[in-house]
This record gives structure tokens, C-alpha cells and sequence, in this order.
């Protein structure tokens, strides 16, 4: 017979004290229950609070002095939501899922009551809510979840590491596996295996191909082209394995038949320069802004910046750019301890015809930051 230990599992005492954590949140916002949602394979906060990855759509009501309620589709998912869920009231949600939240609502007394809402509710749901409860109150707590989920605990960080385990293996098996001729296209099949085999998935892989004398593109591309790899070619490259919903992250840079070219040396070690400036500023205490200013090394040594300098693990917060490059309106964040994140430099040349991004997973520490990640810091040449 299914149970949960067939699968990954959180423990009770872990799941217990994230439930307590978001009943604290509850009580510090002043909110009587909360309504959270989520759809799609591991849905993130479902996740965390019921241990179970979700499916097509989900709704989770938690409630002050009341057992947890999921509402969830599809009928055919239910079983197997069942087995996993570490809340045992778990519900199919009917032919109309907004008419069974709104049902919730009165069969819990909430119909004026102040409650706080996680995720992208629909529009349906909530004008619905809104329309026949009209003396109840509803105030975001997506944020300040978000904020609370950012420091991980010892079980997070165990998991991540596993993660980030698989993401260094994918790495191995792109330096053994990439050949003059094989299309980009051909590359996640290299990549994915490795996760799958260990009961992994992918999360992303980017990639992006160019002559190194003849460069045209300064991202790791989210779409794989039909380009063939060529002796002299630079593959950059963005890669993320999981693990029962959490993501590791390293970023590498590799060469087909022969070592980078001096130009492309000097950026690879500019961004190298800035991911050890970074993995020492940033730690417990430290803000963002330090970590911003700190970056400009990037600019000082003749380069910019594209994508995001540094982000939480599985896009949580802090995510910042250099002081330079600020595009976002973000408040100053103090790093705390175990918080993990990606230190992911980027550089680009100021036409963006030519760029790579040097990095990996980190917990923040005391003292600096602690890679979970094994694969060595270095430009990987590829026998091609």
C-alpha cells in the first residue's frame, strides 16, 4: 500500500514548526484565517505547509484554533493527495472550485472576518468572496511570507544540498557530454537524465552558444536553438537541478576544442573577482546595499550587468542588481543567517554582444557565505 514514506518526506516536528511559524504570522497581522493558493507541480507554499507538491490547482485554508482545510483539484489527483498530504482534512474541490471555497468560508464562520490571502487567487474567487461576504476584510500576507520562508531550516538546507548535488553532477556530465556538431537543442539531454535517475526534475536549463571570436549573445538563452557547436565555440550557461521542490543553482562557462580566447579569460576572471568579493561581504548582519556597492568592482573593471546579481534560492528574496545597475524598487534587505541564495554575476560587454555568469548556491553565515555546491570554480574546456 502507498504511504508517505514511499516518498520525500518532511518530519512532523519540521512541518509542526512551519505551522506555527505562519499561525504567528497570522496572529502579528491580526487575521482570524488565511487563504492560500496555488497551482502546478510543487506549488510553493502549499508545499511547505502540507508536505504535498499539489497538482492542478489547490486552495489551503488555515485557520486560528482549526485543523488546515485543502480544497484541491483534479478528482483523479486525490488519491494520490491523499497518501502525501501531511493535513489530513483534503477535500476535492467539486465541479466549481470557487463555489467550494466560498461554501468554506461559511461553514467556518469566517463570512466577517478579517483574512489574510497568499498567492495568486483568481479573480473569480475573490470577487465571489467579496461579493457574498461583504462584511469580511481581506489583506495580503504573500509578502511577508515570503520574507518569513527566505531563512531556511537544517531539513531546507539538507534538501537544497541534495539539490545542489544533482546540479553539480549535470555540470560533469555537460563537460564529458558536449561535442562539435551536437545542437543546442541536443544539450538538456545530457542534463536531465542525472536528475531523473536520482529522483530529481530539471528546473531550468539555459544555455546559449557563440563563436568565442565572434560573439552575439550575452545571456544564457531560456530556448534552446538548433545551432551546431563548433571547435572554438563558449557555451554559457544558467543550470538549476531539484529536489522535491527545492532548486540548487551554478552557473559555468565552457569551451569546445580549445581554452577561452584572452578576452573572454579577462571577463571569466572579472566575474570570478566579484563572486569572492560578494561571498565575503554578503553575511549575517550584512544589508544589500553593502553587496550592491561592493559589485561595482564589476563596472570599475570595464563590464555590466544583465540578469539579477544575486537572488534567494528558488527566486525568494533579497533579489538586487549592482547600484549601477538598480532597476528594481526594492527595500533594503539585512541578510540573516541560513538564508540561502545565488550569487550569479553576469557580466556583458556594453554592446551585449558578448557576456557569461559565474556562480553557485550559498547559506549565509556569520562570517560569509558556505557553497553547497562542489563542482570546481573554473572555466570548463570541453575535448569537443
Amino acid at each position: 500500500m502507498r504511504q508517505r514514506t514511499d516518498y520525500p518526506t518532511f518530519s512532523d516536528p519540521e512541518l509542526s514548526r512551519r505551522h506555527q511559524s505562519f499561525y504567528g504570522l497570522m496572529e502579528q497581522e491580526g487575521v482570524e484565517a488565511a487563504l492560500i493558493y496555488g497551482s502546478g507541480r510543487y506549488a510553493s507554499d502549499i508545499y511547505w505547509l502540507s508536505d504535498w507538491p499539489s497538482s492542478r490547482e489547490a486552495y489551503l485554508l488555515m485557520q486560528t484554533g482549526k485543523e488546515p482545510v485543502i480544497l484541491m483539484q483534479l478528482f483523479n489527483h486525490f488519491p494520490m493527495a491523499r497518501v502525501m498530504s501531511w493535513i489530513k482534512d483534503l477535500r476535492w474541490a467539486g465541479a466549481n472550485t470557487t463555489n467550494s471555497v466560498v461554501d468554506l468560508f461559511a461553514e467556518r464562520g469566517l463570512q466577517s472576518k478579517k483574512i489574510g490571502l497568499v498567492g495568486g487567487i483568481s479573480y473569480q474567487v475573490y470577487n465571489k468572496l467579496r461579493e457574498t461576504y461583504p462584511n469580511a476584510t481581506f489583506v495580503d500576507l504573500g509578502a511577508k511570507l515570503r520574507m518569513m520562508r527566505t531563512i531556511k531550516s537544517a531539513d531546507e538546507i539538507a534538501r537544497i544540498h541534495t539539490a545542489s548535488k544533482l546540479t553539480d553532477q549535470s555540470i560533469q556530465a555537460l563537460a564529458d557530454g558536449l561535442r562539435e556538431g551536437m545542437r543546442e537543442e541536443e544539450i538538456p539531454a545530457i542534463i536531465e537524465p542525472v536528475y531523473l535517475k536520482a529522483g530529481g526534475y530539471a528546473g531550468i536549463h539555459f544555455i546559449s552558444s557563440m563563436p568565442m571570436r565572434a560573439p552575439d549573445f550575452a545571456v544564457p538563452s531560456q530556448f534552446h536553438s538548433n545551432r551546431k557547436l563548433q571547435k572554438g565555440d563558449a557555451l554559457i550557461s544558467e543550470i538549476s537541478g531539484a529536489y522535491a521542490g527545492y532548486s540548487g543553482q551554478i552557473h559555468r562557462t565552457f569551451s569546445i576544442g580549445e581554452g577561452p580566447t584572452p578576452v573572454w579569460q579577462k571577463m571569466h576572471d572579472a566575474a570570478m573577482e566579484a563572486f569572492d568579493v560578494l561571498s565575503k561581504v554578503i553575511k549575517d548582519g550584512a544589508t544589500t546595499t553593502e553587496a550592491e556597492e561592493a559589485a561595482e568592482i564589476i563596472h570599475q573593471r570595464g563590464f555590466s550587468t544583465y540578469d539579477d546579481l544575486v537572488h534567494g534560492v528558488n527566486q525568494y528574496p533579497p533579489i538586487f542588481q549592482t547600484k549601477t545597475r538598480k532597476r528594481h524598487d526594492s527595500r533594503e534587505i539585512t541578510f540573516r543567517e541560513n538564508m540561502v541564495i545565488v550569487i550569479q554575476p553576469n557580466l556583458i560587454t556594453h554592446d551585449e554582444k558578448m557576456g557569461l555568469q559565474f556562480g553557485e548556491t550559498l547559506v549565509v553565515k556569520r562570517t560569509g557565505c558556505e557553497s553547497l555546491n562542489a563542482y570546481p570554480r573554473q572555466w570548463v574546456t570541453c575535448k569537443g
